[in-house]
């Protein structure tokens, strides 16, 4: 008997019921996108050199513990800070919630952060900043950590999903400026899961 694994995702009060086959296609196809992103010369971020030889990205298996849904706490008041990159650049943020959630048992915190500058993009409204650094951190992903994309949930409920963590710029090339994750979103996990250190496997 072939034994079907069915995950509820919630966006905002509607319960959507996937399979893990659903999921894994999913985050196949966004890896492919950004392959795909990666091997065309109008879109790269890569140097001259590495585009060259560039072939694909190096990811973890896909693994769904690593998607997670985790309690959304939002935390008003907060005073925005600079948040220190790679150069000189300090974009300002402000600290907009935490997500709570559990891996291998393991209580997690991670904070979400907002740009205090709103974008022109209206696709970006609702935008959060998630850069997190864990045990994978130079050993296996990129030693200055990884991003994830997230946006403000409708209710207490947000889902994670490290299968698309994804590295920053600067990871691929150093012309780029790249925030640096605070270190109370350095996970005391492995996050095995996302893109792997470029050039390094």
């Amino acid at each position: 008997m072939r034994v079907v694994f069915i995950l509820f995702v919630c966006f905002g009060n509607v319960l959507f019921a996937q399979t893990a086959e659903e999921l894994t296609q999913e985050i196949n196809e966004y890896r492919a996108e950004e392959n795909k992103k990666f091997a065309t010369a109008e879109t790269t971020i890569l140097t001259k050199r590495d585009f060259r030889k560039f072939e694909a990205l190096d990811f973890f298996p896909v693994d769904l513990k690593y998607r997670v849904e985790a309690t959304f706490v939002r935390t008003p008041d907060e005073i925005p800070f600079l948040m220190p990159t790679t150069t000189e650049r300090t974009p300002e943020y402000v600290k907009y919630g935490e997500a709570h959630f559990k891996i291998d048992s393991v209580k997690l915190k991670l904070n979400l952060y907002q740009n205090t500058a709103p974008s022109d993009d209206p696709e970006l409204k609702d935008y959060l900043f998630l850069p997190f650094t864990d045990w994978t951190s130079g050993d296996g992903s990129y030693g200055g950590g990884r991003f994830l994309d997230a946006y403000i949930p409708e209710g207490d409920i947000i889902i994670l999903d490290f299968n698309k963590a994804y590295n920053p710029y600067c990871a691929y090339n150093h012309r780029y400026s790249c925030p640096i994750p605070p270190k109370e979103n350095d996970l005391s996990v492995r996050i095995e899961a996302g893109v792997k250190d470029f050039g390094k496997h």
